[in-house]
């Protein structure tokens, strides 16, 4: 009986606040829950079509711009997830006013989001959403969930010379770095290069192109679980109007390039 109390007061009593850390030029700084929920600029939002929960949501949200001090339109940030995931971002739309805005989610701890499945914790406590993200071609990856930190760093072509293309490439390779940068550096390593803990490396030891011939990468890219059925698996699939066909040829341009570019980490 004793037991049973617990474990009905544990399932009654709300979450606990969290805290975000921010890395900017304007020097560190940790917000909470509660101070966010409170902000001045904090207003709820509606999220049509969320990229993940997939149905319109109801956020309490405060303007991502509102919280980048210092941080300048040329700049780059990234999104650190409790996963592992980390989301590279050109600060230019985060910091907009107008059109594609990102706003920075904050999770009510008494009033908790929906679970992500079943067994699963929330979106929370800090979810990157944006309000009319078409405007400004805003893809799946650039809303990480489950915010951690946000930080300002040079570019992922800076930090990690082992993920550029060799200085002959084509247009169409180059074009599918951006998209490589965009849509697969967040979950993935290249080359031993990158910062995300979450998908295994797409060169070493093998690059996809070496071991998925014929039309099995595209197919697999456009529908994971469609070549490779497993209940953990976590990799989403990208359609047409996330990434395009004349793109994906790109990327896929991309990694059978820098598979003649391997790297021993």
């Amino acid at each position: 009986m004793r037991r049973a109390l617990l474990t009905l007061l544990f399932a009654l009593t709300p979450l606990h606040a969290a805290e975000l850390t921010l890395d900017l030029p304007g020097g560190p700084r940790i917000w909470d829950t509660d101070t966010l929920l409170a902000h001045p600029q904090a207003r709820d939002v509606a999220i049509t079509a969320d990229v993940t929960y997939k149905t319109t949501m109801h956020y309490r949200a405060v303007p991502l711009a509102a919280l980048l001090e210092g941080v300048t339109p040329d700049q780059h940030l990234q999104a650190v997830a409790l996963d592992g995931f980390a989301a590279e971002l050109p600060a230019a739309p985060l910091l907009n006013r107008r059109g594609s805005r990102a706003w920075l989610a904050v999770e009510d701890p008494s009033k908790p989001w929906p679970p992500l499945a079943k067994g699963k914790p929330s979106a929370g406590p800090f979810y990157l959403v944006w309000t009319d993200p078409q405007a400004a071609d805003i893809g799946p990856e650039q809303w990480p969930f489950q915010v951690a930190k946000i930080r300002t760093l040079p570019s992922a072509a800076e930090r990690f010379p082992a993920l550029r293309p060799a200085g002959n490439a084509s247009p169409a390779v180059v074009a599918g770095f951006a998209l490589f940068q965009k849509n697969c550096l967040a979950c993935h390593r290249l080359n031993g290069a990158g910062d995300a803990q979450f998908g295994p490396d797409l060169n070493i030891p093998h690059n996809p192109t070496e071991y998925l011939a014929g039309d099995f990468l595209p197919r697999y890219i456009r529908d994971p679980q469609s070549l490779r059925r497993w209940p953990q698996g976590k990799m989403p699939g990208f359609s047409r109007e996330v990434i395009s066909d004349a793109e994906l040829g790109q990327l896929i341009g991309y990694l059978r390039h820098m598979a003649d570019r391997k790297v021993t980490p």
